[in-house]
């Protein structure tokens, strides 16, 4: 029995953050049904067409989900969201700042009339402060985080090439669910959850916070390699492909001159004998590990590196990634329906066996309108007059 299977989700959600959060409930069991908005839905349904048609993003976070296409301003949809919360297990919501609450949508608003609801906020800055009303997109947390001043090169930052911001702030609200249904066990009463976008990736970079500390300089911006750990990135091979590669430690670093180089007694150049030199002296460290990989094509260098027991990894692009053997060999990708016909899946991270989780299908906009409205007693006449007037 997957172990959410009598939790329902009301979500009013959109992009990544929230999405994230409740197809991850979905997974592991829950009932999700997403309110999206008459004719156009979650906005992150047209980001692109890459997927026969559908985007990239949206059939990503938001398999197995129902979708129920309501105004949620409309006079009528008050009496749809109340009888559609009235059992709810959770609410979650990443609209704009305040709106949850002008439709009555609050944890004080609805706990009386359902005491076990747990509401989940997620914004970009939180609900009190100064910053609680700006608008919050994933590249601006990066930036207000920090994030974008230790990534990229020395010259210019970089933004992650994925939505790190969102995608943090996702977990953090999907792990504090869970937390709040293991204790509304216990006490029969559910709670309100706040999870900010920007608090969630300050967590992330304490490790830099904590080396700047106290007015200490921050890590340098260092592209791809490690900014504190040298060597630690990527070193192009004679073939013309890169390896990446990393040191720990001293021994390592010793096997690395030995069996790797084939230099020895570089592990005891004054220049290099501890990490600390090695990061002062990475430009003269460099010019020695790439004369040396450039006798070598990129397999040669990555079986040196596997005999001396260096950890490394191969610079994949996407399409290396779709072919990975590792996860063909563990049979991590599934099929799923869509809009679009069937797709490939990732199982999620700590399940097993596709029979372990929830992998339905990504909704058509609308898809469950009709049945949900029946099922929460409303009647056909009810169905087309809102049709009629655009409430569905």
């Amino acid at each position: 029995m997957k172990p959410l299977i009598d939790i329902k989700v009301v979500t009013l959600e959109h992009a990544i953050a929230a999405p994230f959060c409740t197809r991850q409930l979905a997974d592991l069991g829950a009932r999700v049904i997403k309110v999206e908005r008459p004719g156009v839905g979650d906005f992150a349904r047209a980001y692109d067409e890459r997927v026969n048609g559908e985007a990239s993003h949206f059939v990503w976070c938001n398999r197995s989900k129902e979708s129920l296409t309501l105004d949620v301003k409309a006079p009528d949809a008050k009496a749809v969201l109340g009888k559609l919360l009235a059992d709810a297990d959770v609410l979650v919501q990443n609209l704009a700042p305040g709106a949850a609450a002008r439709l009555g949508l609050s944890y004080d608003a609805l706990h009386a009339s359902n005491p076990g609801l747990i509401v989940c906020n997620i914004s970009g800055y939180g609900p009190d402060g100064p910053y609680r009303d700006k608008k919050a997109y994933d590249l601006l947390i990066q930036s207000e985080s920090g994030f974008l001043s230790v990534t990229g090169g020395p010259d210019s930052p970089a933004k992650a090439g994925c939505s790190i911001a969102d995608i943090a702030a996702g977990m953090y609200a999907y792990t504090n669910i869970l937390a709040a249904l293991l204790e509304r066990s216990k006490t029969g009463l559910g709670k309100q959850i706040d999870v900010s976008m920007l608090e969630s990736m300050v967590e992330w970079m304490n490790y830099p916070m904590y080396y700047a500390f106290d007015g200490a300089s921050p890590p340098s911006r260092a592209g791809a390699a490690h900014a504190t750990i040298y060597p630690y990135g990527p070193f192009l091979a004679g073939d013309g492909k890169s390896v990446m590669l990393g040191l720990q430690n001293e021994r390592e670093w010793a096997a690395f001159c030995e069996h790797v180089l084939h230099v020895p007694q570089l592990a005891e150049d004054p220049r290099f004998n501890s990490n600390a030199k090695r990061v002062a002296s990475r430009d003269a460290l460099c010019v020695i590990i790439v004369d040396a990989f450039s006798k070598l094509t990129a397999a040669n260098v990555v079986d040196r590196l596997d005999t001396a027991q260096i950890a490394n990894a191969h610079m994949n692009e996407m399409a290396d990634v779709w072919a990975h053997p590792q996860l063909r060999a563990r049979n991590r990708w599934v099929e799923i329906d869509s809009p679009a016909g069937r797709i490939p899946a990732l199982l999620p991270p700590g399940v097993d066996h596709a029979e372990d989780v929830r992998m339905d299908a990504v909704p058509a906009l609308g898809q469950h309108t009709e049945a949900l409205l029946h099922e929460l007693g409303f009647t056909d006449a009810d169905v087309r007059r809102w049709r009629d007037t655009h409430v569905i």
